[in-house]
């Protein structure tokens, strides 16, 4: 089987989701798992909706209902010419997240967020199983959650590879044309789980995986993977093929197209993953695969905003040792933040974080009780892949103080403050 995934933007409104059976009826769909997120921003809504509700607000049903009220209107959009729709489907979907949240106990913020988001993704592979059925694309609507098995670290659990593989095998078996979910899963008690964010093409990866696909194809809004983020570089260049050690640098270093947990399973089967635009189906876009190189050879420029900078340094005026390190890395595994960049001296200790989960007060407030901290917040984090002269003279002039400069044989970093 071969595997395609669309993201939010591919499947964002009814034109969207019509543009979706024009590629399949291009491509061909028989034997094709096929890997939806949620539509547009709806997951974004759902975390607004989780916000609410842990803080005893009032709006979380006008958003769920104005979530509701959105996914109807595409419904009569794509099926306003027939009786059979998925109408009733998407009614008890939301009753049920309703239910949810009237007879929920749990203040676990993670555990509350995986049983809310989930909706976004089981709502729109609704919509669209339905629509490509009128289409005369005959599917299966399976799921996910009664496969892919994960343990119980809600908003980032691990994969339980042994179990979901057996359970993946019997839920395609003899079926060709399926359509799922992505980025979501459950435990062993049957509790919805996430697997990160934009942990579709994860989801994408692993049916690929388990079922020895012939290639994976993660269909976007952009050409195929570019050289920068066209939101916030105004000249980009199309990759057109890279190797798999290469996208996991890329990956790793936070560029946006490809989620980091993907490839890794790909590369250990050599199975070819495609980056394509749903625009231009016909495009060529990019390849990624064992042994290419990057072509063209040219830099690449990540960007991460609203990083925060921590300079330590200990409160004795001793050297920064191996303990001191220890220490804490120690916490900043307890208020789960990720490290992005690290640099020390005999002195001090500068490390730049991503604070995933609103918990840097906290980091903050025991880290003083060991080390003298200052703490920049909304920094920005600039990698720069195979840079030269140029790329770093654009970091240089760009009129930003640079807070911290890091370089390694082919790849570039710098903290920049954002005024």
């Amino acid at each position: 089987m071969k595997v395609f995934k669309f993201g939010g933007a591919s499947v964002k409104d009814s034109k969207s989701i019509k543009n979706i059976t024009r590629i399949l009826k291009l491509t061909g769909y028989n034997d094709t798992i096929i890997v939806l997120s949620a539509m547009g921003k709806t997951t974004n809504a759902l975390e607004f909706l989780v916000k609410d509700y842990m803080q005893g607000g009032s709006s979380y049903m006008d958003i769920l209902n104005k979530i509701k009220e959105d996914h109807l209107k595409i419904i009569n959009d794509l099926f306003k010419k027939t009786k059979k729709s998925p109408y009733n489907d998407i009614v008890e979907l939301t009753n049920e997240l309703n239910n949810f949240l009237k007879i929920n106990k749990s203040t676990d913020h993670s555990f509350i967020y995986d049983q809310v988001v989930c909706f976004g993704e089981l709502i729109s592979t609704k919509i669209i199983s339905f629509y490509l059925e009128l289409e005369g694309i005959k599917n299966y609507w399976l799921d996910v959650r009664k496969c892919i098995k994960t343990d119980s670290y809600f908003r980032n659990a691990a994969l339980n590879w042994n179990e979901t593989g057996k359970l993946v095998k019997k839920e395609i078996k003899n079926k060709s044309t399926i359509i799922t979910q992505g980025f979501i899963a459950s435990d062993s008690k049957g509790y919805s789980t996430t697997l990160g964010r934009e942990g579709s093409d994860y989801t994408a990866a692993i049916f690929a995986f388990i079922l020895n696909s012939s290639s994976l194809t993660i269909w976007k809004d952009v050409p195929g993977v570019l050289n920068a983020d066209p939101r916030y570089f105004n000249t980009t260049q199309l990759l057109k093929n890279i190797s798999y050690r290469e996208a996991i640098e890329l990956a790793y270093y936070g560029a946006s197209v490809i989620h980091p947990k993907t490839l890794q399973p790909l590369q250990q089967k050599r199975i070819p993953l495609f980056v394509k635009s749903f625009e231009n189906p016909k495009g060529n876009g990019t390849k990624v695969y064992e042994g290419s190189k990057l072509n063209p050879l040219i830099p690449c420029f990540i960007l991460k905003k609203n990083q925060t900078l921590l300079e330590l340094s200990t409160l004795d005026f001793s050297f920064i040792v191996e303990e001191n390190i220890s220490q804490i890395f120690s916490l900043m595994d307890k208020y789960k933040v990720r490290v992005e960049m690290i640099q020390n001296s005999a002195i001090s200790f500068a490390v730049c974080i991503n604070d995933r989960y609103g918990k840097l007060k906290d980091l903050v407030l025991e880290l003083n009780l060991k080390f003298k901290v200052e703490v920049k917040e909304n920094v920005l984090l600039h990698t720069i892949r195979h840079f030269d002269n140029s790329s770093i003279k654009e970091i240089k002039e760009s009129g930003k103080k640079i807070l911290l400069e890091q370089r390694t044989y082919k790849t570039a970093q710098f903290v920049l403050s954002e005024n």
